[in-house]
């Protein structure tokens, strides 16, 4: 709990609320425009590239239309997750505290769970934000495009629970990959750079190469599980490939840190 508690008076500064939160605000409130402005011009959702996807109008005009949006920015959410859990981890090893951390608390695990169990806690509260941003969002930008909202009050409050759940779940793994590239560069920037380029352009690359084996990269598959499942992936086989990744970043990046030299 100490080590808790001091990542997060660490993490609560100004530039992690208005960027961290900002941006999930920001990005809330641009795909909605985005999505209903392709449904106000009765064209077919065009094909996006990994972790991208826009609904039909049908999906728009269902229970769970409401909060279409947060789905469809999973990937952007995503990667905003990753820099900042990538920020944080970085940053310690930039300014030099980690050898701080490190002489008053030996155990370097509880320093490590200490860091995930704050950002948890900053992605719950981004994913919150984005989700009533969203949902700020939707009903002016329906009303513009002439999307009928007569079923969005059916089951609204597990429809905003499961839109919440999944977002958030989706963002995790997302942030622990930046934590992992964070830790093996120790540098935020070349961990941002490589998870933002494997979203834009390698899994593009892959996906165009074999379709098949796209579905398994990580954008495909936590855009597939923040959406409940795709017709390509199965939302039960998103929370498994999903929990995988997360275990997996998790291992690498307590071997990481325990075991390698702080001043290397």
């Amino acid at each position: 709990m100490r080590e808790l508690r001091s990542e997060l008076t660490r993490l609560n500064r100004r530039g992690i609320w208005l960027g961290w939160l900002g941006l999930m605000a920001v990005f809330a409130v641009l795909i909605n425009t985005v999505i209903y402005t392709i449904a106000a011009n009765g064209s077919a959702p065009p094909g996006g590239g990994p972790g991208v996807a826009f609904p039909s109008v049908a999906t728009l005009e269902s229970s769970s239309g409401i909060v279409a949006g947060v789905s469809s920015a999973a990937s952007m959410f995503g990667v905003i997750t990753l820099s900042f859990w990538a920020i944080a981890t970085a940053s310690d090893y930039s300014t030099g505290l980690i050898r701080l951390l490190a002489a008053a608390q030996p155990h370097r695990w509880r320093l490590l769970l200490g860091k995930i169990g704050a950002l948890l806690i900053w992605t719950a509260l981004a994913t919150t934000v984005a989700v009533v941003v969203n949902l700020a969002a939707a009903l002016p930008s329906a009303e513009a495009a002439g999307i009928s909202t007569e079923l969005w009050m059916d089951d609204l409050a597990s429809e905003i629970a499961r839109a919440w759940l999944t977002s958030f779940s989706a963002s995790v793994v997302w942030g622990i990959i930046g934590l992992v590239l964070a830790l093996l560069s120790r540098s935020a920037a070349i961990a941002i750079s490589v998870g933002i380029g494997w979203v834009l352009l390698i899994e593009t690359i892959i996906k165009t190469a074999s379709s098949e084996a796209g579905q398994w990269l990580p954008g495909t598959t936590l855009t597939a599980l923040a959406q409940g499942g795709t017709d390509d992936l199965t939302f039960a086989a998103a929370i498994l490939i999903g929990c995988i990744y997360a275990a997996v970043g998790l291992i690498i990046g307590l071997v990481i840190f325990i075991r390698r030299p702080i001043t290397e």
